[in-house]
């Protein structure tokens, strides 16, 4: 996939894997960050001791919204950048489901394949990808979701045939 593609370019993607993110490792560190800023220190995530003893886990997990807070740095690290694009919007998610615990030390990637692009008014494309976060050496991934996003861009720029 090339590093920068043009608007007329996103129609022929729809349907294809267009990135699969480097690994990143979820440490305690991290973890703890996460449970910081959101306020959330329920044991399991950062008391490693404690989760070790008591869950099935062996040890700390990652937030299922942590997990899911990784797709923004999945999402610089491997998809393609749109020449014409002013500006990048989350919109939102139609769907998300938590599959497995990511363990603390984990790695994970995400897999991007764009499901949908449409225009909407003069200046914005919606995108909505379906993305699955693997976990290395892990069967089942950590998460899938379908994700919207919107492309933002000079109504100058569009495409004559969109």
């Amino acid at each position: 996939m090339p590093q920068e593609i043009s608007l007329s370019d996103v129609k022929d993607l729809v349907g294809k894997e267009i990135g699969v993110s480097d690994w990143i490792t979820v440490t305690q560190k991290i973890i703890d960050g996460f449970a910081d800023a959101t306020d959330d220190h329920q044991f399991i995530h950062t008391d490693p001791v404690r989760a070790a003893a008591e869950t099935p886990f062996g040890g700390t997990i990652a937030h299922g919204f942590l997990s899911l807070s990784l797709l923004s740095a999945m999402n610089y690290n491997c998809l393609p950048k749109v020449r014409e694009q002013t500006m990048g919007i989350n919109y939102g998610f139609d769907k998300v489901r938590f599959m497995t615990p990511v363990k603390c030390g984990a790695r994970v990637r995400g897999r991007f394949t764009m499901a949908e692009a449409r225009f909407r008014g003069a200046g914005m494309l919606m995108v909505t990808y379906d993305v699955t976060v693997d976990i290395e050496g892990e069967r089942k991934p950590a998460l899938t979701a379908n994700w919207l996003t919107i492309i933002q861009f000079d109504p100058k720029d569009r495409p004559a045939d969109a």
